[in-house]
Protein backbone atom coordinates (compact mmCIF):
# COMPACT_ATOMS: atom_id res chain seq x y z
CA UNK A 1 0.00 0.00 0.00
CA UNK A 2 1.15 3.43 -0.88
CA UNK A 3 0.98 6.37 1.01
CA UNK A 4 -0.90 9.06 -0.69
CA UNK A 5 1.06 11.96 1.63
CA UNK A 6 4.31 11.03 -0.42
CA UNK A 7 2.63 12.33 -3.63
CA UNK A 8 5.37 14.79 -4.91
CA UNK A 9 4.40 17.96 -3.93
CA UNK A 10 3.66 19.79 -7.62
CA UNK A 11 4.87 23.30 -6.45
CA UNK A 12 8.13 22.12 -4.29
CA UNK A 13 11.39 23.99 -5.65
CA UNK A 14 13.69 21.58 -7.03
CA UNK A 15 16.85 24.02 -7.57
CA UNK A 16 16.17 25.36 -3.71
CA UNK A 17 17.52 21.91 -3.01
CA UNK A 18 20.05 21.87 -5.72
CA UNK A 19 22.70 19.93 -3.20
CA UNK A 20 20.39 17.66 -1.58
CA UNK A 21 18.62 16.10 -4.54
CA UNK A 22 22.73 15.66 -5.82
CA UNK A 23 23.42 13.59 -2.79
CA UNK A 24 20.24 11.50 -2.81
CA UNK A 25 20.93 11.38 -6.71
CA UNK A 26 24.07 9.75 -6.40
CA UNK A 27 23.04 7.18 -4.09
CA UNK A 28 19.64 6.75 -5.94
CA UNK A 29 20.60 2.95 -7.04
CA UNK A 30 22.80 2.01 -3.80
CA UNK A 31 20.15 2.83 -1.35
CA UNK A 32 16.67 1.99 -0.31
CA UNK A 33 14.15 4.39 1.71
CA UNK A 34 11.56 3.19 4.33
CA UNK A 35 9.13 5.01 5.01
CA UNK A 36 6.82 5.05 7.97
CA UNK A 37 3.31 7.82 7.79
CA UNK A 38 0.06 8.06 7.90
CA UNK A 39 -2.26 9.86 5.74
CA UNK A 40 -3.89 10.91 8.67
CA UNK A 41 -0.92 12.58 10.51
CA UNK A 42 -0.46 16.04 10.14
CA UNK A 43 3.08 15.98 10.00
CA UNK A 44 3.32 13.27 7.59
CA UNK A 45 0.90 15.67 5.33
CA UNK A 46 2.76 18.75 5.50
CA UNK A 47 6.83 17.33 5.59
CA UNK A 48 6.41 13.50 3.11
CA UNK A 49 5.11 15.53 -0.31
CA UNK A 50 8.15 17.34 -0.44
CA UNK A 51 10.36 14.40 0.25
CA UNK A 52 8.70 12.76 -2.57
CA UNK A 53 9.48 15.61 -4.61
CA UNK A 54 13.19 15.36 -3.77
CA UNK A 55 12.98 11.76 -4.09
CA UNK A 56 11.44 12.16 -7.63
CA UNK A 57 13.70 15.18 -8.60
CA UNK A 58 17.22 12.92 -7.71
CA UNK A 59 15.52 10.13 -10.16
CA UNK A 60 15.31 7.73 -7.21
CA UNK A 61 13.32 4.55 -8.30
CA UNK A 62 10.27 3.24 -7.04
CA UNK A 63 11.40 0.32 -6.17
CA UNK A 64 13.79 1.91 -3.84
CA UNK A 65 11.12 3.60 -1.63
CA UNK A 66 8.77 1.36 0.65
CA UNK A 67 5.92 2.39 2.17
CA UNK A 68 4.53 1.78 5.59
CA UNK A 69 1.16 2.94 6.73
CA UNK A 70 0.94 3.47 10.26
CA UNK A 71 -2.26 3.31 12.57
CA UNK A 72 -2.50 4.73 16.22
CA UNK A 73 -3.88 2.63 18.66
CA UNK A 74 -5.98 3.70 21.38
CA UNK A 75 -3.33 4.14 23.87
CA UNK A 76 -1.32 6.72 21.17
CA UNK A 77 1.42 3.60 20.36
CA UNK A 78 2.01 3.18 16.66
CA UNK A 79 1.31 0.24 14.93
CA UNK A 80 1.77 -1.47 11.37
CA UNK A 81 3.64 -3.03 9.24
CA UNK A 82 7.88 -3.15 10.97
CA UNK A 83 6.83 -0.51 13.65
CA UNK A 84 7.85 -2.84 16.30
CA UNK A 85 11.05 -4.55 13.93
CA UNK A 86 12.44 -1.17 13.37
CA UNK A 87 11.63 0.67 16.88
CA UNK A 88 9.24 3.32 15.14
CA UNK A 89 7.51 5.66 17.97
CA UNK A 90 6.98 9.23 15.68
CA UNK A 91 6.24 9.64 12.60
CA UNK A 92 6.70 10.43 9.31
CA UNK A 93 10.02 8.26 10.11
CA UNK A 94 12.05 7.83 7.61
CA UNK A 95 14.95 4.65 7.56
CA UNK A 96 17.86 4.44 5.00
CA UNK A 97 19.79 1.52 4.37
CA UNK A 98 22.29 0.56 1.88
CA UNK A 99 21.64 -2.56 0.21
CA UNK A 100 23.33 -5.80 1.36
CA UNK A 101 23.35 -7.31 -1.94
CA UNK A 102 21.00 -9.96 -1.02
CA UNK A 103 17.33 -10.35 -0.20
CA UNK A 104 17.44 -9.19 3.35
CA UNK A 105 17.36 -5.88 4.91
CA UNK A 106 20.59 -3.51 4.02
CA UNK A 107 22.55 -1.55 7.24
CA UNK A 108 20.61 1.34 8.52
CA UNK A 109 22.79 4.60 7.19
CA UNK A 110 20.72 7.27 8.08
CA UNK A 111 17.48 8.09 10.26
CA UNK A 112 14.98 10.89 10.03
CA UNK A 113 12.53 10.42 12.72
CA UNK A 114 10.03 13.33 12.72
CA UNK A 115 11.00 16.83 13.41
CA UNK A 116 14.37 18.03 12.63
CA UNK A 117 15.17 21.78 11.88
CA UNK A 118 15.46 21.04 8.36
CA UNK A 119 13.44 19.24 5.60
CA UNK A 120 13.49 15.45 5.55
CA UNK A 121 15.56 15.45 2.21
CA UNK A 122 17.88 18.41 3.73
CA UNK A 123 18.60 16.76 6.90
CA UNK A 124 19.31 12.75 5.37
CA UNK A 125 21.60 14.40 2.02
CA UNK A 126 23.68 16.05 5.15
CA UNK A 127 23.66 12.80 6.70
CA UNK A 128 24.83 10.35 3.03
CA UNK A 129 27.24 13.21 2.00
CA UNK A 130 29.92 10.90 2.81
CA UNK A 131 28.57 7.29 1.77
CA UNK A 132 27.80 10.06 -1.35
CA UNK A 133 31.40 10.70 -1.56
CA UNK A 134 32.76 7.41 -1.27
Amino acid sequence: MKLETMEPNPVWTEEAYADSVDVLATLSDEVRYKVWGGDWCTDCRSQLPDFGAALAAAGVPDDRVEHYPVEKAEDGSKTGPGVEEYGIELIPTVVVERDSGGTDDGEEVARFVEEEAVPIAVYLSRELEELAAL
